[in-house]
């Protein structure tokens, strides 16, 4: 039996500025924009090529705005990411790779590439390079 991960409940204090920023910024798709009255929102997102999707709203989840951390997302070309990243107005960071267990500037060796960038309510997120000869296949 295989066990997929689906959905990431994301923390957000304002809905409609998440969307804006998930869906025009950092380019997920919309999938999803429901409400059941004044108590109940769900938008759900999908990364370009993912088989997860994220989701934020209003009555999904206890959790603090802003309070997760360490999500992570894979590309086949991390510098092309963040420059798609920035051109789209998202604050994100250069290029690092991980030394000797430091964080140092500029890309590194297979699976060694990250760039880092914050939603508006400080959920953060890691972009990694994957090497091409690593994609699944269909």
């Amino acid at each position: 039996m295989d066990w997929k991960l689906e959905v990431v409940v994301i923390p957000v204090s304002d809905v409609d500025r998440s969307k804006q920023f998930y869906s025009e910024q950092v380019g997920f798709v919309l999938d999803v924009d429901h409400r059941a009255g004044e108590s109940f929102r769900v938008v759900q997102l999908t990364p370009p090529g993912s088989a997860c999707s994220v989701t934020f709203g209003v009555g999904l989840a206890e959790m603090e705005p802003g309070s997760l951390k360490g999500l992570q997302l894979v590309v086949s070309d991390v510098e092309a990411a963040r420059a798609e990243l920035a051109e789209r107005g998202v604050t994100v960071s250069g290029v690092k790779h991980f030394e000797g267990g430091v964080m140092s500037d500029g890309p590194g060796s297979e699976w060694n590439s990250f760039v880092f960038f914050d939603d508006p309510d400080g959920n953060s997120w890691t972009v990694q390079e994957r090497p091409a000869a690593t994609e699944p296949t269909a």
